[in-house]
C-alpha cells in the first residue's frame, strides 16, 4: 500500500480539525445537556448567541486555513531526495527516548536559562491547551459523563491559574531577553515577527486572567472561585462596577482573548513559531540507520550513472534535510558553539540553515513564506542555495559538528555542509588552493602529505623490537592490526605517538603488526572535503587489502582514521572491530595488563576532546580515565569539554587549509587551555596535537606549557614507576632524557 504524501497527510488533518468543530457547535445545540451541579463553570457564559455562532464559524475557518497553509510547506519538503527514516522495531525505542527528550525540554535544558524559560512557555501553554480542550470535553458529554464540578473544577482552576502565571513569566523573561539584555545570537535574528508572536502569547495570556475576573464578577462572586487564584483577586477589584459594565467588559474581553487566540492559529504556520510541530517531529527523527559520525553515502562513482553530486538544488537535498529547515527555531546556540563563527570566520550553521530554507520557500510552488524574514534587499532569483551561501562559508567549516550536538531540535546542520562540498568541489573545482596538493597527493601518493610511502616505517626506527610488517594477501598472525595512519608515519610528533603506542602494547603483551608501505590513507581528508572520488579509490583499495589478509581488529590513534574505518568503510564491505588506542589503553590500565602501581607525574593536565572521537563517536571518558589514573596528577578541566569541548581548527580537512581571517581557532583553543595553568595539554589525536603545540608556541608559553598525547603521558608514568623500582632496589638509574614533542 503506498504512504499518502505528507501535504495530504497534513490537509486531511486541517479538514478533520474544522469538521470536529463544526460538531461540537452544532452537537450541544441538538442535545440540550446540562450539569445541574452547584459548583461548576458555564461554557460560553454571558455571551450573545451570534457570537457563538461567530466563533464556531471563525474556528472552522481557521482549521482549514492552518491545515491548507502547513500542506504548503509539507509539499516543498517533498522536492528532496529519499531519506530513510522508517519507524521499525530496531528503532521503535530510540525514537521514542529522542521525542520524549525534546517535548520534556530535556535538549533544551544543555542551556539552562534558555532552557528554563522556554519550559515556562511551552508547558505553560500546554496546560493552558489542556485546560481548554478539557472544558470543551466536559461541555459535550452527557450529564452523566461531566466531571468538571466540585472538587475537580476548583482542583481544574487552580491549576490553570497556577500554569497561566508560569505562561506569563515564561513570556515576559523571553521578552527581557530578547529586547533588554539582547544576548548577540538573539539580536543578530530578532525579527518583527518575534514581537509578533510574544505579543499574541502575552495578549491570550493577559486576556485569560482578566476574561476569568470579569466572568467570576459577573457571576456575582461565588465562594468556590477563590480556587481561581488569580481570577478571584482581580474580580474583587472590578466587583464595585456597575452590572453592565462588568457585563460588557466580559465580552469585550472575552473576544479579544478569541482575536488573540485566533492570531496564533494564523501565526503558527507562517512563522517560526511552527517549530511547536515540526521540532517534535524532527526530534523524534533523529535515528538514522547510518552511524552518528558517517557522512551521508554516495552509489560508487565507478559505476552510478548520476551526473551531478553533492547539492546545488533544493532538489538535491533530502527531505529531510529540507523539513530540518522548518523545524529550526532561530535560536542560535549553533552559532554560539561554532568555532569558526567564533573567530570572525564567514560561517554561521544557523544562516546555512535559514538560507536553504529561504530558497527552498522562494521557489516552492507554490511559494511560501521563508523560516525567518529575510533581510532588506535579499532576493532568490534561482533553484541554487549558492545564491545566499558563498564557498567562503562552506569552506571555514572544520566539520566539528558542535552545531549539531548542541541544536534542541535535532538539524543536522553538518550534513547540509558536506552535501554542498561534494558539489563545490566535484561539480565545480571550487576548492581552496592548498586543497589541491593534498588531492594530489592523496592520488598519487597516497597520503595528502604527497611523500614516499616508503618512509611509512620511519616511526620505528628508535625501537628496540622489530614491528611486524604485513603483506598483502598474507593472512594476518596478530591478535591486532595497527592502523598508524599519515600522521603517524610523516609528522614528527604523530610518529612518537605511534612509537609510544606500540611501546605500550608491547608491555601489556599484545601481539600486532602494521601495513608499512602497503597502508594508504583513509580517505578521510578527501571525503571531508568533498572529493568522494578520491575517497572512495582509497577506500576500496584499503579495504580489498584488510580482507584480503583476514583484518578483523584494528588499533588505531589517529580519531580521523578511527571514524572512517569504523563508521564509513562497512559501506564498502570493510566490516571490523575498530579501536581507539585511548580506549585500548584504557581498557589495559582497568584489567591490570598495564599495572600503574608507583606510576606517578607531579604534573597538572588538562585533556583535550578531539571532535572525531568525541562528538562524532562520543568517547569522552577513556581518555580521561588514563589521566586520572596516574598518581600525582592534578586533572582540570577547561570550561568548554565534553559535548562543548572547542575544535583544535584541524577536522574537515582543514589540517591543509590556512586560516587568513582575524583569530585562529587552534591559538583560540590554546589560549583557554593556557588558562587553565596547566602544566601539559593531553591530547589523543595527531591533529589536535600539531594545532595546539603551534598555538601554544604562538602564544609564547611553549617552555611552559607542553602538548602531549596520552600515549606519552602514560608511557612517562610508568616509565617513572620503573626507575622508582629500580631505585628502590639499589639499581642506579641514569636520568631519561626529556621527552621529544
Amino acid at each position: 500500500m503506498r504512504t499518502p504524501k505528507p501535504h495530504l497527510i497534513v490537509l486531511v488533518a486541517g479538514f478533520a480539525f474544522a469538521l470536529i468543530t463544526i460538531a461540537s457547535g452544532v452537537v450541544p445545540l441538538e442535545v440540550n445537556w446540562h450539569d445541574d451541579a452547584t459548583v461548576q463553570r458555564h461554557v460560553f457564559d454571558n455571551i450573545p448567541g451570534g457570537v457563538k455562532f461567530a466563533f464556531y464559524a471563525l474556528m472552522t475557518v481557521a482549521g482549514v486555513l492552518v491545515g491548507w497553509l502547513s500542506a504548503t510547506r509539507a509539499k516543498n519538503w517533498e522536492r528532496g531526495q529519499i531519506a530513510h527514516r522508517r519507524t521499525t522495531k530496531a528503532n521503535a525505542k530510540r525514537r521514542a527516548e529522542d521525542y520524549r527528550a525534546g517535548v520534556w525540554m530535556q535538549t533544551l535544558m544543555r542551556d539552562p536559562a534558555a532552557g528554563i524559560m522556554h519550559s515556562f512557555i511551552y508547558f505553560g501553554f500546554l496546560a493552558l491547551f489542556c485546560a481548554t480542550i478539557l472544558l470543551e470535553v466536559n461541555h459535550q458529554v452527557p450529564p452523566s459523563l461531566k466531571f468538571l464540578h466540585g472538587g475537580t473544577y476548583q482542583g481544574y482552576a487552580f491549576t490553570a491559574d497556577v500554569m497561566g502565571v508560569v505562561f506569563l513569566i515564561g513570556i515576559v523573561w523571553a521578552m527581557v531577553r530578547r529586547y533588554i539584555q539582547r544576548p548577540y545570537r538573539l539580536k543578530a535574528k530578532t525579527k518583527p515577527e518575534d514581537a509578533v508572536i510574544l505579543g499574541t502569547f502575552l495578549l491570550i495570556g493577559v486576556t485569560g486572567f482578566l476574561v476569568e475576573g470579569f466572568r467570576i464578577a459577573h457571576d456575582g462572586m461565588p465562594e468556590f472561585e477563590k480556587w481561581s487564584i488569580i481570577g478571584w483577586p482581580i474580580a474583587t477589584m472590578v466587583d464595585g462596577l456597575a452590572p453592565t459594565t462588568i457585563e460588557n467588559t466580559h465580552r469585550l474581553l472575552w473576544g479579544v482573548h478569541f482575536i488573540g487566540f485566533l492570531s496564533f492559529l494564523v501565526i503558527l504556520p507562517t512563522t517560526k513559531l511552527r517549530h511547536m510541530f515540526t521540532s517534535p517531529m524532527n526530534m523524534y527523527l533523529k535515528d538514522r540507520a547510518r552511524p552518528k559520525g558517517a557522512m551521508k553515502p554516495v552509489p560508487n562513482m565507478m559505476e552510478t550513472e548520476l551526473e551531478s553530486f553533492g547539492a546545488v538544488k533544493i532538489e538535491d537535498f533530502s527531505w529531510k534535510q529540507l523539513m530540518d529547515t522548518d523545524a529550526c527555531t532561530v535560536c542560535g546556540r549553533c552559532s554560539s558553539v561554532c568555532p569558526a563563527n567564533n573567530t570572525g570566520k564567514p560561517l554561521d550553521p544557523r544562516k546555512i540553515v535559514l538560507n536553504v530554507g529561504q530558497v527552498m520557500a522562494a521557489t516552492g510552488d507554490p511559494v511560501v513564506s521563508p523560516p525567518v524574514g529575510m533581510d532588506a534587499g535579499v532576493t532568490v532569483d534561482a533553484d541554487s542555495v549558492f545564491e545566499l551561501i558563498t564557498p567562503e562559508e562552506i569552506w571555514s567549516c572544520t566539520t566539528c559538528k558542535a552545531c549539531d550536538e548542541i541544536c534542541p531540535v535535532n538539524i543536522e546542520i553538518l550534513d547540509k555542509i558536506f552535501d554542498m562540498r561534494r558539489y563545490l568541489t566535484l561539480m565545480e573545482s571550487d576548492f581552496p588552493t592548498e586543497l589541491g596538493s593534498a588531492f594530489r597527493g592523496m592520488e598519487n601518493q597516497s597520503n595528502p602529505w604527497g611523500l614516499s610511502q616508503a618512509d611509512r616505517l620511519e616511526w620505528t626506527k628508535n625501537l628496540d623490537d622489530d614491528v611486524i610488517v604485513l603483506e598483502p594477501g598474507d593472512p594476518i598472525q596478530t591478535e591486532y592490526l595497527y592502523w598508524v595512519g599519515c600522521a603517524g608515519a610523516y609528522d614528527d610528533k604523530g610518529k612518537k605517538t605511534v612509537a609510544d603506542t606500540a611501546k605500550l602494547l608491547k608491555r601489556a603483551g599484545l601481539s600486532f603488526s602494521v601495513l608499512g608501505p602497503n597502508e594508504l590513507c583513509t580517505g578521510d581528508p578527501a571525503r571531508r572535503a568533498g572529493n568522494e572520488y578520491v575517497f572512495q579509490m582509497l577506500a576500496m583499495q584499503n579495504v580489498e587489502m584488510l580482507n584480503s589478509s583476514n583484518v578483523t581488529k584494528i588499533i588505531t590513534s589517529c580519531p580521523h582514521c578511527f571514524n572512517t574505518l569504523e563508521n564509513e568503510y562497512p559501506d564498502w564491505d570493510g566490516h571490523y572491530e575498530v579501536v581507539h588506542h585511548s580506549q585500548l589503553l584504557s581498557e589495559l590500565v582497568d584489567n591490570g595488563k598495564l599495572s600503574l602501581a608507583g606510576a606517578t607525574l607531579d604534573e597538572r593536565i588538562t585533556y583535550h576532546d578531539s571532535c572525531y572521537l568525541g562528538r562524532h563517536n562520543d568517547i569522552y571518558l577513556a581518555p580521561r580515565n588514563i589521566i586520572g589514573s596516574i598518581g600525582g596528577v592534578e586533572v582540570v578541566e577547561m570550561p568548554r569539554n565534553g559535548t562543548r569541548g572547542r575544535c583544535c581548527g584541524a577536522g574537515g580537512a582543514r589540517m591543509w587549509m590556512e586560516e587568513h581571517t582575524e583569530v585562529k581557532i587552534n591559538v583560540d583553543r590554546a589560549e583557554e587551555a593556557i588558562e587553565t595553568k596547566a602544566d601539559r595539554i593531553a591530547v589523543a589525536c595527531p591533529f589536535c596535537m600539531v594545532m595546539l603545540d603551534d598555538g601554544v608556541k604562538a602564544e609564547g608559553k611553549e617552555e611552559e606549557v607542553a602538548v602531549s598525547d596520552l600515549s606519552a603521558i602514560l608511557l612517562e608514568a610508568l616509565d617513572n614507576a620503573d626507575q622508582a623500582a629500580l631505585a628502590a632496589a639499589g639499581v642506579t638509574v641514569s636520568p631519561s632524557p626529556a621527552p621529544e614533542e
